[in-house]
């Protein structure tokens, strides 16, 4: 009777996408993974661990980018473990391990890349946003691979720059902005003030002087590059008067 019960001991259920390892005396014998009903050494300790794929949000970590600017920052880590032994045996508990790694990822992840505004060519965490995530996969995984774990995908969730300087930043886009749409309203200008001078003298409607020309181009880009309406002035005498 004492036989029966004991031997009852060793019967345990596993459910799909679940594992149980298996310790006899202090020694790894193996991992169960096919779902089912088993039968084992009432005397070996059975220890379950989930194989199902997890994700994981990083808490706002406020980091400097590589030029010095402090950001405020975040990812989602998609993971699951994949080596069971090495989850239970080569650390201490590794669903902290993934999660302290994980930050520690993104905060080197920040220092390495600019926020914006990089140098031609180069990648920022704004504008590179699959090589950067490419990069934190990657390192990622290189920190976390001796608990077993696979790092399936690791996305920014969250990308700012800190409130202290939020404010500054945001006139610096808004001035760059300005700038760069002024630019094109000057080129758009000019290219159209040159085809009304071309247009001019090749259908021979009328022969301006350089004098005259430069008149014409100076009110052509006022018009065209000014802010508010103008009003036209009707010249009801010559070009010369």
């Amino acid at each position: 009777m004492i036989a029966g019960i004991i031997s009852l001991c060793g019967h345990f259920a596993l459910q799909p996408n679940g594992a149980c390892v298996l310790v006899l005396f202090g020694d790894y014998r193996g991992t169960v993974r096919q779902s089912g009903f088993y039968w084992t050494n009432p005397f070996m300790t059975k220890l379950k661990i989930s194989l199902r794929t997890r994700n994981m949000e990083t808490q706002k970590l406020k980091v400097n980018d590589k030029r010095g600017n402090p950001i405020e920052i975040a990812a989602v880590v998609v993971w699951r473990v994949d080596d069971t032994s090495q989850a239970l045996f080569d650390v201490d508990n590794y669903l902290e391990y993934v999660k302290i790694q994980s930050e520690t990822a993104v905060r080197h992840l920040a220092n390495s890349y600019a926020y914006d505004h990089g140098e031609e060519g180069e990648i920022t965490l704004r504008s590179g946003v699959d090589e950067v995530s490419a990069a934190l996969c990657h390192e990622l995984q290189e920190r976390v691979g001796k608990a077993g774990v696979v790092i399936e995908e690791a996305r920014l969730t969250h990308l700012a720059y800190a409130p202290e300087i939020a404010n500054a930043m945001l006139r610096r886009q808004q001035a760059e902005a300005i700038i760069a749409a002024r630019q094109k309203i000057v080129h758009g200008a000019v290219s159209m003030v040159q085809m009304a001078l071309e247009d001019l003298a090749a259908k021979q409607v009328v022969e301006l002087d350089n004098e005259r020309k430069a008149a014409m181009v100076s009110n052509l880009l006022v018009v065209l590059c000014g802010e508010s309406e103008v009003t036209p002035i009707v010249n009801t005498g010559t070009l010369y008067t």
